[in-house]
This record gives C-alpha cells, structure tokens and sequence, in this order.
C-alpha cells in the first residue's frame, strides 16, 4: 500500500503510488469527485476535467472497475442523464495516494535542502 522505505539507501525514494489513481485524468476526475461529495454529471465532470467524452467515459470506466467511483444512468426528459460519484473505497484510496504523495514532497524538499538548494515555502508540508 501507501508506504516508502526510509530504513538504509536501497529502495528509499520507492514509492507505492496506485497505478489507478496516478494518471493525470483519472487524478482529475477523483479529485472532482472529492470536492463533490454528492457526485457530479457526466457533463460537469468532463467540464471540470478538460476532458472528450470519449476520454471521460474511459476513465471512468477504469475508475468503476477498480471499485472507486458509481455510475448512475437514467432518463430525464428523454435525454440520457449520466451521474457518476466517488465510492467510500475510492475517497479511502484517494486519501492513501495523498499520503504517499505528500511523503514523496517531503523527501523531495529534504533532499534538495541537504543539497544546499533553496526550498519554496510551496513545498514543505507542515
């Protein structure tokens, strides 16, 4: 899961990130889905994201497979009304991934503080 070893050189900066969650679409479409806990419209998600229809629809695919996000299908006035929202597996793995994440910008400022480099403010977690 969500770990890095810091115990020794070897394997130090090997980080677990989910493969299904670290594709810059599919990070997109979560978070969307976090900052809308009640869920979203295929249409406002594919705004939100900067997506194709057919990219949208891919991804989310992915995403429901894996178990992340629900998708609801229905009519409304005759026209088809896709509604997708982010599953409590999905929110529970998207905050792993952020925990991961967060370590690796750490380990990134501590590293290029060691090296004499100037850090952003930007970059170090409290």
């Amino acid at each position: 899961m969500a770990t890095n070893k810091k115990d020794g050189a070897s394997g130090r900066f090997a980080y677990d990130l989910d493969r299904v969650i670290h594709e810059k679409a599919r990070l997109s479409i979560l978070t969307s889905l976090i900052a809308h806990p009640k869920g979203l419209r295929f249409g406002d998600l594919k705004q939100l994201c900067a997506l194709t229809d057919g990219n949208l629809s891919r991804h989310l695919e992915v995403l429901e497979e894996a178990g992340f996000v629900s998708i609801a299908k229905s009519f409304e006035d005759n026209r088809p009304k896709t509604a997708c929202k982010i599953t409590a597996e999905g929110r529970r793995r998207y905050m792993q991934y952020l925990d991961v994440l967060e370590q690796v910008v750490r380990d990134a400022a501590d590293a290029a503080k060691a090296a004499g480099d100037k850090i952003s403010t930007k970059l170090r977690l409290a």
